[in-house]
């Protein structure tokens, strides 16, 4: 298998939990015999400072010259006094679209070993297992008009959706939900928005084409309570671009830390993978960043852009096994102390990297029988 991944580590600790999921890559490749290639590229404020603009041309056109994008995380503070339009958040916003994914994948897992990390009491987290697929391209972060009149005190922003942008990442959660435990929850907040009426109609007629999934509608404020106090009765969870964001944030909750957190974004040009943290600029160079999301993000990437289902699948047991051993980075270190070993981003990352070597070598041997 070969693969040319463009590397945007990014701001704050965007390059540390990056390399430690690099390093990951670099271990599947080389006891599968494939062939990896990595392009590291500036985006965010490391490309403002090198080039003056949150997306250089260059960057784009390598990323869309490669056959998948791992992105760190983009962001610091020293920029806020930019317009919107000039900042690292830009930057993001700007490759997401051009890439064209407009399905954003957003597991939420309650890791048994994690159980003392989440507010919310074992019993309740127990067994959740959730997958958001939120629409990444429409509603109010890319509809227009949109403005700040500073100058009359006003400022606005456009919820836009077309039937089309509904029905086609519809049919991505639905075919998802095909190959889980067939059911999706399409959020919405139809008893108010037309937009979301729109939402609703259209994904309840995509629906017809998948009669063993089934199909349940929840408002946006039922569904961020339910997220709280049910949460093992989600499957696949289907939302617009605003609601799945903020949804899926509160759904770190249930694993107990954002920093455990992966996404892909699929269905563009070229898939791009970003663990779902920002960039953390107060503890960057300190050493106490969490890597798995990053790491995580690299098995999706293998997941849906090499179609390496078992090498993915390797290095999630390989995370769920350090966990049990009770590593922990600085985010994940709560509860029994006693039975926990604090360890760095770089210690972390060599963990996961010998648990990895172990299952492959495990499941080698197992397919020399």
């Amino acid at each position: 298998m070969r693969l040319k991944i463009a590397i945007l580590a990014g701001d704050g600790i965007g390059p540390e939990v990056t390399n430690e999921a690099v390093n990951i890559l670099k271990a599947v490749a080389e006891f599968g015999g494939h062939d990896f290639t990595f392009v590291p590229l500036l985006l965010g404020g490391v490309a403002i400072t090198a080039t003056g603009s949150p997306l250089p041309t260059a960057t784009l056109d390598a990323c869309l010259e490669s056959d998948a994008v791992l992105l760190g995380a983009v962001g610091d503070k020293k920029f806020d006094a930019l317009t919107p339009d000039k900042r690292p958040e830009s930057g993001l916003l700007q490759i997401r679209h051009a890439l064209g994914g407009f399905a954003n994948l957003r597991p939420s897992i309650a890791y048994p070993a994690l159980s003392a990390n989440s507010p919310l009491r074992p019993e309740v987290t127990e067994g959740a297992d959730i997958l958001f697929v939120r629409e990444l391209l429409g509603g109010l972060y890319f509809g227009s008009p949109r403005e700040w009149n500073k100058s009359t005190g006003e400022a606005w922003n456009t919820m836009r959706y077309t039937k089309s942008e509904v029905a086609r990442v519809a049919r991505v959660a639905f075919e998802l939900a095909s190959k889980r435990r067939r059911k999706v929850t399409s959020v919405d907040k139809a008893n108010v928005l037309e937009v979301s009426q729109l939402w609703r109609a259209t994904v309840t007629e995509v629906a017809k084409d998948y009669p063993a999934v089934t199909l349940e509608h929840q408002l946006v404020d039922s569904m961020a309570m339910h997220l709280m106090n049910i949460p093992r009765n989600f499957d696949v969870v289907l939302t617009e671009n605003l609601f799945g964001d903020i949804l899926s944030d509160e759904a770190s909750i249930i694993t107990g830390s954002l920093g455990m957190l992966p996404s892909a974004t699929i269905g563009g040009t070229v898939n791009l993978y970003e663990p779902v943290h920002g960039s953390a600029p107060d503890i960057a160079g300190t050493g106490k960043a969490n890597p798995l999301g990053a790491i995580l993000t690299a098995a999706m990437l293998l997941r849906h852009s090499a179609n390496l289902e078992e090498d993915a699948a390797a290095i999630e047991s390989a995370v769920r096994t350090v966990l049990a051993d009770g590593h922990r980075t600085a985010d994940i270190a709560r509860g029994n102390t006693a039975s926990q070993h604090l360890v760095s981003t770089t210690e972390m990352g060599k963990l996961v990297h010998q648990a990895l070597a172990q299952s492959i070598d495990q499941r080698q041997s197992m397919h020399a029988v």
